[in-house]
């Protein structure tokens, strides 16, 4: 009877997760790591919150609790970076954020001695890097993705920068964030619990606003200023690391600095690239096969593997290679145009540019769109609540065929569902 409440709880913690579009598909290693991270009675309660950011006063109706127990258990959740606390328009508000980028990540983003580090990290390891169902779900489902890949800024030309905008540096969003945290890399501390880890540096994963105020705030990131920001970026580029944040224009809560080897993201792109699991730069590597030696350095930096190289067909020497662009995997992040010894690579221009949505509400309905979950946002006990205009249009979507509701799907994103989501602020 213990067994079955414990897993009943579990099992309505995973419902909760899945009813976001950034979900968490059920298997035993699942409950074995939310059983490491929540007890039985923080799961049960867990599930019961609304997917929109809510108050204190909002979980205490939920939960039919007093004021100050409900602080007690929000607090408690927010010190072990379970929920993020933040200041949304003066309000303090709690919300869940999805597992990744969120509380998987978080959970050892710093050293912690109150969890088996350890353990959850080869399970992380056996859920995310064997299982799979997880990563297939997160990076290969829908159009729009939960991250995007910054152009390595280094190596823009002049013609290049003219056609870069503010949003898509790396180097803007340092600049212009109210806070910027920096904590350890999930990907390669997991790694390193398994015996996986390379030697890129660890202490180099960025989080911005609101998210890293909270993570600051609980001792999961340290403080720094623009100024240190930027020499960690200049040293993520000289170990020729992705730069791979939020999918988002405005407010961007994260840029992790990603290794092919390590790093989940660049790991489901190599996997799965052909169905664009990550959103690429607005641009693509060009090959000057006159000045290409033939070296293979742009091979082996490449985290995705879009460059091979071929026979260079030269009949006087059979053995000379060059290299050739696997375009359609391309993430357009021009860390092989760093490496490339004889200036062979430059940056061109994609035919036709990536969209961003506006913010994290537009990027979320957009997702659920395309998952076929928006229901769970309109139909949400907080979520969308003082938007019935946006809720009323988006509804009507769900009624109609595949066809047309693709076809709307990329309307709205290009156009109308963002000037909605510039309207109507969250």
């Amino acid at each position: 009877m213990a067994h079955h409440t414990i897993k009943s709880s579990y099992k309505q913690l995973e419902e909760r997760l899945n009813r976001f579009p950034q979900g968490a598909p059920p298997s035993e290693t699942l409950y074995k790591i939310l059983k490491i991270l929540f007890s039985e009675k923080e799961a049960q309660l867990v599930a019961q919150l609304p997917i929109k950011p809510f108050t204190v006063e909002t979980a205490s109706k939920i939960w039919k609790m007093d004021r100050i127990s409900t602080q007690k258990v929000l607090e408690d959740l927010a010190g072990r970076a379970i929920l993020l606390d933040m200041d949304y328009h003066g309000d303090q508000k709690y919300v869940l954020p999805p597992p990744m980028a969120g509380f998987f990540e978080f959970s050892i983003m710093r050293t912690r001695g109150d969890i088996d580090q350890k353990l959850l990290s080869e399970l992380y390891f056996q859920y995310l890097n064997v299982e799979e169902d997880f990563i297939k779900g997160l990076f290969a489902h829908g159009e729009t993705q939960a991250g995007r890949v910054f152009v390595h800024e280094p190596v823009l030309s002049n013609e290049n920068a003219l056609h870069v905008l503010d949003y898509e540096r790396a180097s803007e969003v340092i600049r212009t964030a109210k806070h910027r945290g920096i904590g350890m890399c999930y990907c390669r501390h997991k790694m390193e619990h398994v015996g996986k880890a390379c030697d890129a540096p660890m202490d180099i994963c960025m989080t911005f606003n609101g998210a890293a105020a909270s993570l600051i705030k609980h001792g999961y990131a340290r403080e720094v200023g623009i100024s240190e920001g930027l020499e960690l970026l200049q040293q993520a580029y000289e170990y020729n690391l992705v730069q791979f944040g939020e999918n988002v224009r405005e407010q961007v809560s994260f840029i992790c600095n990603c290794c092919g080897c390590c790093c989940e993201a660049m790991i489901a792109a190599r996997k799965f690239g052909m169905l664009n699991p990550v959103h690429t730069t607005n641009f693509l590597p060009k090959i000057d096969e006159a000045k290409c030696n033939g070296c293979g350095r742009c091979v082996h930096t490449c985290p995705v593997e879009a460059m091979t190289m071929v026979s260079a067909n030269n009949p006087q020497r059979y053995e000379k290679k060059k290299a050739k662009l696997h375009e359609d995997i391309c993430l357009g992040c021009g860390v092989c145009v760093r490496a490339c010894p004889t200036k062979a690579l430059g940056l061109v221009s994609r035919k036709e540019r990536v969209i961003t949505p506006v913010n994290s509400t537009h990027r979320v309905v957009m997702m659920a769109i395309e998952r076929g979950m928006l229901q769970e946002l309109i139909f949400d006990n907080q979520a969308f609540a003082s938007h019935r205009a946006m809720a009323a249009i988006l509804s009507g979507i769900l009624k109609l065929p595949p066809i047309k509701q693709a076809l709307a799907s990329k309307q709205m994103k290009s156009r109308y569902l963002e000037a909605l989501i510039t309207r109507f602020k969250v």
